[in-house]
């Protein structure tokens, strides 16, 4: 077994984490949500989910099947968009949570394509070439980028909630809240146009690990409430997903200005 990079491997252990949690609870991961309860088969869903995780992140750490696995993962996520998130946003549009929670689908996607667009084989080549190769890294980049806007101003516009998540020891919570909104923001502007993207991508990516491991982590230890570790989960699975980005422009300057830069 062996990936492409690091931040590969971490987003493959990390679907198979959640993927086993979904399969033994027979419930929804923190990345398969939300669900309306009224759904047909919705028990029977959480299974799938589950099987789908675990089944993706096992393909992604093997060569042979890594594309199998990466072109099912981003298939699966990219319907799950379309059916469960969109619907959301048409329904309260000018609500700024509909977004985030779009948002956090997006990011495991671009992760997703990021992969998929690297292991590629010839048959997808073939097939679908755009989602392939140079062309399918930008794209899923781009999706990255994108989603980084909601989250940056889920910050600003709840700063009140986002700063009473600051740890007690870091002073000036109200400020520690715009400026990791305005980090955010920053890299949704800097990522899909090709201006310092790499260093944009890692930031924001550093950016959701440390929010998981000083604010999730803490909290959910302490309150050791479900929703405080669907919280973590979440926010973990978006730092991998994140690190599978920023791993796509290694050898790239950090301060590289347009989108046609290549890998060295």
């Amino acid at each position: 077994m062996r990936a492409t990079s690091l931040g590969h491997a971490v987003f493959a252990v990390t679907l198979i984490a959640l993927g086993t949690l979904g399969v033994v609870k027979g419930n929804f991961g923190a990345i398969w949500q939300p669900v309306p309860k009224w759904l047909p088969g919705r028990e029977v869903l959480a299974y799938l989910c589950g099987a789908i995780s675990l089944a993706s992140g096992i393909a992604l750490l093997m060569p042979r099947h890594a594309a199998l696995g990466a072109r099912m993962l981003l298939a699966y996520l990219l319907l799950w968009l379309l059916l469960f998130r969109l619907p959301v946003i048409l329904k309260a549009p000018t609500v700024e949570v509909s977004w985030e929670g779009c948002s956090e689908t997006a990011v495991l996607a671009a992760g997703a394509w990021v992969l998929y667009a690297l292991v590629a084989t010839d048959w997808d080549k073939q097939r679908v070439g755009f989602a392939c190769g140079e062309k399918g890294v930008r794209i899923g980049r781009a999706i990255y980028g994108l989603a980084m806007i909601p989250f940056g101003l889920a910050h600003i516009i709840y700063v009140k909630q986002t700063a009473a998540l600051v740890p007690d020891w870091l002073p000036s919570h109200v400020t520690w809240a715009y400026i990791t909104g305005c980090t955010y923001l920053a890299a949704g502007i800097a990522v899909p146009i090709g201006v310092c993207a790499r260093l944009a991508t890692a930031l924001s990516a550093l950016q959701m690990g440390l929010f998981t491991l000083l604010v999730w982590v803490p909290v959910a230890a302490t309150n050791a409430d479900a929703f405080q570790w669907t919280e973590t989960a979440v926010s973990w699975a978006l730092t991998a997903s994140g690190w599978v980005v920023a791993d796509s422009y290694v050898g790239m300057p950090w301060f590289a200005v347009g989108k046609g830069q290549r890998r060295r």
